[in-house]
């Protein structure tokens, strides 16, 4: 069985948290790619930025959904969660836009449990670590070209 070792992209294209977001933009649409690995001068994986990040930067502001009832208003959304997202809207940096804290997986993870997690977490950018250290990334592509070469079983 494929593991995330054998599948994954090991020349890692990562971006700096201080890079602004026309930068990573640039740095997307020169690659081709759909999403980096962001990570601070020391090395250390902070971030996961991609395509869907910056989309959503791009969108109108929707106030929180609430119910009104009589005199009272109720939010359906934290406070918390709506700042969130207005930073990400108004948001220059890629730390502004970023996914803190990503998903990441271990280089010997099977590639049919990649796929389940991609599918369930609904994220399509997977940074390998090993020892704490980027490896390698995971992505849509890379796990579709694996599924590709696996023989009919």
């Amino acid at each position: 069985m494929l593991q995330a070792r054998e599948i994954m992209t090991r020349e890692v294209i990562t971006v700096s948290p201080e890079a602004s977001v026309e930068d990573l933009a640039r740095l997307l649409e020169t690659h081709r790619i759909s999403g980096v690995p962001v990570v601070e001068e020391n090395g250390r994986l902070v971030g996961v930025v991609t395509q869907s990040d910056l989309i959503q930067r791009s969108r109108d502001l929707e106030l929180p959904p609430a119910l009104n009832i009589l005199d009272l208003h109720l939010f359906l959304e934290t406070p918390s969660h709506f700042k969130r997202r207005l930073e990400k809207m108004l948001g220059d940096t890629v730390r502004q836009v970023m996914t803190p804290n990503p998903l990441t997986i271990p280089p010997d993870m099977p590639v049919k449990d990649i796929a389940v997690l991609m599918d369930r977490r609904k994220v399509h950018t997977l940074p390998v670590l090993e020892g704490g250290k980027l490896v390698g990334i995971v992505g849509k592509m890379d796990l579709i070209r694996a599924l590709a070469r696996q023989p009919a079983e």
